[in-house]
């Protein structure tokens, strides 16, 4: 059968609703008041900061702030990205929250014309058409599309400043994804399938069928043949993203749910099923899908896994959200997930900054159910 006649409309394939899904809280207020001081802790926060800059002569080495000034703090231009998506939408999500006034601020600050006008003509600088591709570039797009979900005078006002900068972010990417030969398929930034996700979403709330298209024709070409994914082989030891579990998170994006389950019997036939797999899921130390171990958060890389552990939580309730409501496989799933979720969300404190400048993104993406729920 041909993609095209499995794919669900605009707005992807519809929430099967899980026991474990419903039965979760929202973000708690408290929480989010923790995720929202490590993102305004490190937004303007210029060092240490790792650049990932072509220098064209001795006149480039100049200092992040002048070379992105929108997005220079938070150790590096994808963090800094990534920090006001989770300021925007905590406080789209609680509005009244007593940081909202102090993240507004901080917003206001980087989202001013002249530093957007200037990350245009960063961005479009000789030697840097691989410039964040795809991870940071997709965050922008994140971003921007919280921007558009959010009815509010400030949102409305920095989503129109932002526009410059998501136009010709998504230009970009548009124009690399038909010269993409093979999918990446790594645990770190370069990955495709993660980045893919975030922007089909944003693709849904910005209305950009051509953007779609293209991603629809990226799914058939580098992943709907997929089968039998060595999750066993994972994770890698800086790994912060599941190369299986986030191919199958956007998979389930793009088909419909009686399409998807068929795919993914394929692509992971070791998820277990039935009370068989609840019990796998639950067992400690279990043959499927324990969380990651990280015996260094002092260390950038090693600390990767606590990202990892959160990116799974999330990732395998998108599994189970794109199936049909009584797939045999949902309790192992969710199950997982929440393992996954106890073991990584106590981790993000902010005590080292390797952890704290980026992890707090990753705890409001999976606490406020950023890729299932507007």
């Amino acid at each position: 059968m041909l993609l095209e006649a499995m794919l669900i409309a605009l707005g992807g394939p519809v929430a099967a609703a899980t026991p474990a899904a419903a039965a979760r809280a929202p973000l708690d207020e408290a929480a989010a008041a923790r995720f929202a001081a490590l993102a305004l802790k490190c937004l303007h926060q210029e060092y240490p900061n790792h650049i990932s800059h072509t220098l064209g002569g001795d006149a480039d080495a100049r200092a992040p702030r002048e070379l992105t000034p929108a997005f220079y703090g938070c150790y590096d231009w994808h963090s800094a990205v990534h920090a006001h998506w989770l300021l925007v939408r905590l406080i789209r999500l609680i509005p009244d929250a007593p940081f909202a006034p102090e993240a507004r601020a901080a917003v206001a600050q980087s989202l001013a014309p002249a530093n957007i006008e200037a990350e245009v003509r960063y961005l479009r600088g000789a030697g840097r058409a691989s410039f964040e591709r795809p991870y940071g570039l997709a965050w922008l797009l994140e971003l921007a599309a919280e921007l558009r979900r959010f009815d509010d005078p400030d949102a409305k006002r920095w989503s129109a400043t932002l526009r410059p900068l998501e136009t010709e972010t998504a230009a970009r990417l548009e124009g690399w994804l038909p010269k993409l030969h093979y999918p990446i398929r790594i645990g770190e930034h370069d990955q495709t399938a993660f980045s893919f996700g975030l922007m089909w979403d944003w693709a849904g709330v910005a209305r950009e069928q051509p953007m779609r298209r293209l991603l629809e024709d990226a799914a058939q070409r580098f992943y709907r043949q997929d089968r039998n994914c060595p999750l066993a082989y994972e994770p890698s030891g800086e790994d912060f993203l599941s190369p299986c579990l986030a191919e199958a998170d956007f998979l389930r994006r793009v088909l419909a749910p009686r399409a998807f389950a068929s795919w993914l019997t394929r692509f992971l036939p070791q998820i277990p099923d039935g009370r068989a797999g609840v019990r796998a899921a639950q067992r400690p130390g279990g043959p499927w899908l324990v969380p990651g171990v990280v015996t260094d958060r002092a260390d950038p890389k090693l600390a990767h896994i606590d990202g990892l552990n959160l990116s799974r939580a999330w990732m395998l309730e998108g599994i189970a959200h794109g199936l049909p409501a009584h797939d045999a496989r949902l309790p192992a799933l969710t199950t997982a997930a929440a393992r996954h979720r106890d073991a990584a969300l106590p981790a993000v404190t902010g005590e080292h900054y390797e952890g704290g400048h980026w992890l707090g993104t990753f705890a409001v993406y999976l606490t406020s159910r950023a890729g299932l729920a507007q």
